[in-house]
């Protein structure tokens, strides 16, 4: 994959490369060429402030030192590649994301279409297009919160972006998700007729450990595990979620899932789904949309991850005079304030978007603006989707930080981030494992 990107994009690359240089980067192995990325402003992932003008040498998929521009003399036979005024930064990392969804329409069927009629290789297809756009956008690194029916199509995805036979981002995949039997569409069929649903179902401790088994045997990254589904308002205007499975089942699945070396992330909206996710012992929140200030302290005290996904839930709304259109104004209500609690309490977060959820064709870099707007720094927010998503995924120094020793997966984007965190959604350049996916065009300053 490497070389072959490589040579169809380097032509075009418009930095201080000559024509030739070009063709030798992109004929050369990924794995035996030393690049130097040159960049006037460079936010790293974990310093409070950018720096300026800085040389990122890179040998094959790794950086070997970030230094000043000019304070030592180049490696012998580097390429140059000089983003000019460029920000440049680490590639990004969405700890929440659907590549078996693509936010459909529900006028073409809707979620339960893609279960009744679409083949999994269809879907499979589909999914492969959305990795592609995720790396396109700047996020060379996901955390794929299930594939919604499509069995583990999600560790074949995986396997072939890792063997270079499609582009895409590094991959941490979940595979099935559980929940409770009443805790998954597809819903609303006659009884006697057997649907098949989006999530491995299962009722008791015993059902918990063995799906949270099978999942992991055949190659689950994370468990991803529904403590809520329907969410309605009650007769006080009050948010309300169904829960699903109990602590205990929760607790089975947690210690099997920490004996293999790996965490669950709890899909929990808020109310008593919310708490049982807590004291079951998961280590990332999912969405919570609506996080009391106890349940805020425990997750500070117990070290719980939370990945608010905030932007997903203002698009697609409901008419506001129907019951479906109150709840859906009740959760962006709640959600604001459930972040910015949180954010100030020291919850620890990281960057997820929910994409597919909505569709891949609009920017995922738009949760950014949403982190902002309730409370985040733009360096805070950057860093939710860098170093602090890396910590999440347990890549500390690998992922998410231009620094010696981490992958050089680096993208760049005209203007100043940290003026205006929307600049993200126009990523300019993308490099992963030190393959140039992405160029910037020739008008690039």
């Amino acid at each position: 994959m490497h070389r072959s990107i490589l040579l169809c994009l380097a032509a075009a690359l418009s930095f201080s490369l000559t024509r030739a240089a070009a063709q030798e980067v992109g004929a050369r192995d990924a794995g035996s060429h030393t690049i130097v990325l040159r960049a006037e402003t460079l936010i790293d992932g974990v310093s409070a402030r950018p720096r300026r003008r800085v040389d990122i040498v890179i040998r094959g998929r790794r950086i070997v030192e970030v230094a000043d521009t000019g304070s030592r003399p180049l490696p012998v036979g580097a390429d140059v590649v000089d983003l000019g005024s460029l920000t440049v930064l680490p590639g990004l990392i969405d700890t929440h994301t659907h590549i078996f969804l693509q936010g459909e329409d529900p006028n073409a069927g809707g979620y339960d279409v893609q279960l009744l009629k679409f083949p999994v290789a269809y879907r499979t297809a589909r999914a492969i297009v959305a990795a592609r756009r995720a790396l396109e956008q700047g996020f060379t690194a996901i955390r794929d919160m299930e594939t919604e029916g499509a069995g583990y199509g999600d560790v074949g995805v995986k396997q072939a972006i890792n063997e270079g036979i499609v582009p895409g981002p590094r991959m941490w995949v979940t595979t099935v998700s559980i929940s409770s039997t009443g805790g998954y569409p597809l819903e609303g069929y006659a009884p006697e007729i057997t649907v098949p649903k989006g999530s491995q179902l299962i009722d008791g401790p015993i059902e918990a450990r063995k799906a949270a088994r099978q999942q992991l045997d055949h190659g689950a990254d994370w468990i991803k595990v529904y403590m809520t589904h329907r969410s309605w308002l009650d007769a006080k205007g009050d948010l309300v979620s169904q829960p699903t499975l109990t602590t205990e089942e929760l607790r089975a699945i947690v210690d099997e899932t920490h004996g293999w070396g790996k965490k669950v992330a709890c899909h929990a909206y808020n109310g008593q789904g919310l708490q049982r996710a807590l004291d079951g012992g998961c280590d990332s929140i999912e969405h919570g949309l609506e996080i009391t200030d106890a349940q805020i302290a425990q997750m500070v005290k117990q070290g719980t991850w939370y990945v608010p996904t905030l932007q997903v839930y203002y698009t697609d709304w409901d008419p506001a005079d129907t019951d479906s259109g109150k709840r859906d104004r009740k959760r962006v209500a709640v959600h604001g304030v459930s972040f910015t609690k949180a954010l100030h309490a020291g919850v620890k977060m990281a960057f997820g978007t929910d994409v597919g959820g909505f569709s891949w064709s609009q920017p995922i870099a738009e949760e950014f603006v949403r982190e902002v707007e309730f409370g985040m720094t733009p360096m805070q927010a950057i860093q939710s989707a860098t170093s602090r998503a890396a910590e999440l995924l347990g890549q500390r120094g690998e992922v998410g930080i231009v620094a010696a020793g981490a992958y050089a997966d680096l993208i760049a984007v005209a203007g100043d981030p940290l003026a205006d965190v929307a600049v993200l959604k126009h990523v300019q350049f993308v490099m992963k494992d030190g393959a140039v996916f992405k160029s910037a065009p020739a008008h690039a300053p």
